[in-house]
């Protein structure tokens, strides 16, 4: 056949079939031109699950007349000029394909009014590529777009639209997500005429925690934390749940690059990374979290729909999520101020109360076991964690009368051979003493293999490696890295590797394994703590095994030796399996529990 030009119409049908997927992605679109407009008043309308209507009115700058009806053409925005903007984009829009791609496949009204203008102008598209004129409209400042029967003309694609409530809830999907981009801006949402929610604009740490609610649930709300940091040029901020608060599903993990809402695999890794110690298995982090950098380190030009982003330094941005959010989670344990906090609303069963982030105090732990496995590899006079009896006991309840009362307060009484009943200022503390006294022992390990160092040991016989030849050249170039991790690895040939020396903690692992899913994860991530987790599970294998076993019982002395050592102790608020390791009941629910006060 011969080479023919397209028709302009179905020029824009194709490039609808990119940018409009359903009425989610019109939405998208038209909300990410409010805000690049300047809007801080948003009004949004929906009928029939956005297929019958979508209308997006803002106070934003408005379109001059006479450049309404170029709006509706391709490729035209105001948004970008040279390449040099293009290599640098800070506005969530700037292809100019939206409006024409949603107008080829819809009934649309464009409505606006810039400031210099006495009234609003109108132009229409219909589907066809024919833009009638502007007219004369009244209209406050800033623009309205109204997108009715989208898809009409492609029954195609209309057919494979899913039921009203499902695009509805693809709809609030955009809200949420462009709403939590944008503290500042209100929001006021319509279905079917009648009131979703309302928005309201705050840049304080108490509104858009507030915000936060509202769209994500009080129940995440309640059991996060806020953090900052800045470094090497990048700042992160949001929040991050605690691991106790963990989901079935990825399905409350947002992540923001530049107030743009991205879904983002190297970022979503790194994140993973920092939770994988402290979460259950098979269960997944939530959070919220903003990345900020030089828009010129960051591609938004990578994806039609502008979801995905790529770094220019890939491997920056992991380490720095990464360790921004493992310091974040390990700092986490009772607050020194949350005797005096007030009682939060109780969560959900078997979950922990929030905490606050503090910094750590370096103290060391008062605990000590024979670990004979950890000493032979390691030597008997290294710094080694000795795990079972509590040293330096702290006195018993008698007399706190008039001492300052910790975080945890002070041991009551043991239950059953497997929790400690302890009082705080606030209530009661119970706490899974043997939950609580594997972290502990799992945490002063790490130190201790940390401190020590990574030992290694020959193999009796190198191990050979028959692996891609872009495995192999990552290797080669890695190994003063994998050296700092206690491999020998050496190129034996374009396609082939030679393990010589390992940790002498993995000896007994799969080598042959852990060394092809190290490489494949340098290969899609720039970055891997394939190494760190396998000797992290077998010191928790040993933590758990030196922990104080249940029906053991404890003095009063000993308790709250171990309610003193969690205090002070990372990530304490759960177990190495991602359990909870202590509750808090306040006084407020036990009265409640015996009708007090009514």
């Amino acid at each position: 056949m011969r080479i023919r030009q397209l028709q302009p119409q179905l020029i824009n049908q194709i490039a609808a079939g990119e940018v409009v997927e359903r009425p989610a992605s019109v939405l998208k679109e038209l909300l990410e031109n409010s805000l690049d407009a300047g809007a801080t008043r948003i009004e949004i309308d929906i009928e029939e699950g956005g297929k019958r209507l979508i209308r997006v009115r803002d106070d934003g700058h408005g379109i001059h007349r006479d450049d309404l009806a170029l709006a509706l053409s391709r490729h035209a925005t105001s948004k970008i000029a040279t390449l040099d903007d293009l290599e640098q984009v800070s506005s969530l829009g700037f292809r100019g394909e939206a409006l024409p791609s949603i107008a080829s496949v819809s009934r649309l009204v464009l409505q606006s009014r810039s400031a210099g203008d006495s009234n609003g102008w109108q132009v229409q598209g219909d589907g066809s590529e024919k833009t009638l004129a502007p007219e004369p409209v009244p209209h406050p400042p800033g623009t309205t777009i109204e997108v009715r029967d989208l898809f009409f003309n492609v029954p195609a694609r209309r057919k494979f639209l899913r039921t009203d409530n499902t695009e509805q809830k693809h709809l609030e999907g955009v809200v949420q997500r462009i709403a939590l981009s944008r503290p500042r801006v209100e929001f006021l949402v319509r279905r079917q005429r009648k009131a979703l929610y309302h928005l309201r604009p705050g840049d304080g740490d108490a509104q858009q925690l507030e915000r936060v609610k509202i769209l994500l649930g009080e129940a995440f709300a309640e059991q996060v934390i806020r953090f900052e940091h800045s470094a090497a040029g990048l700042r992160l901020y949001g929040w991050v749940a605690q691991p106790t608060f963990s989901r079935s599903q990825p399905d409350l993990q947002l992540l923001f690059v530049n107030g743009r809402a991205v879904r983002d695999r190297l970022l979503t890794h790194a994140v993973r990374q920092a939770y994988q110690d402290v979460l259950y298995h098979g269960r997944h982090p939530a959070f919220v979290l903003y990345l900020e950098l030089d828009p010129a380190l960051v591609d938004v030009n990578a994806h039609p729909a502008k979801h995905e982003v790529r770094f220019r330094e890939s491997r920056l941005v992991h380490d720095f999520v990464f360790r921004t959010v493992q310091r974040v989670l390990a700092d986490v344990r009772p607050a020194a101020d949350q005797s005096t906090a007030p009682a939060p609303r109780s969560p959900a069963p078997g979950a922990a109360r929030p905490l606050h982030v503090v910094q750590q105090t370096g103290m060391p732990l008062q605990v000590s076991e024979q670990i004979g496995h950890y000493q032979r590899l390691h030597g008997a006079g290294g710094n080694v964690a000795r795990v079972a009896a509590f040293e330096e006991p702290v006195p018993a309840d008698a007399g706190h009368a008039h001492e300052e009362i910790p975080p945890l307060g002070f041991a009551l009484a043991q239950l059953k051979g497997v929790y400690i009943l302890a009082e705080n200022a606030r209530g009661l503390v119970l706490v899974d003493m043997h939950a609580a006294h594997e972290r502990i022992s799992y945490e002063h390990l790490k130190r201790s293999y940390q401190d020590s160092g990574i030992r290694s040991q020959p193999l009796l016989v190198p191990l050979t490696l028959a692996v891609a030849r872009s495995d192999a050249e990552e290797a080669e170039q890695r190994q003063d890295w994998f050296a700092t991790l206690g491999f020998e690895i050496d190129r034996n040939g374009p396609e082939q590797l030679v393990v010589r020396r390992v940790p002498s903690l993995l000896a007994d692992a799969d080598i042959a394994a852990l060394v092809r899913d190290v490489l494949s994860d340098l290969r899609a991530h720039g970055h891997s703590q394939r190494v760190e987790e396998a000797v992290n599970a077998l010191l928790s294998t040993m933590a758990c095994h030196g922990s104080v076993r249940a029906n053991r019982r404890l003095r009063l002395e000993e308790m709250n030796a171990l309610l003193r050592d969690m205090e002070r102790t990372e990530r304490s608020g759960q177990c190495n399996h991602g359990r909870p390791t202590w509750v808090q009941i306040s006084l407020q629910e036990l009265d409640a529990l015996f009708l007090r006060g009514r």
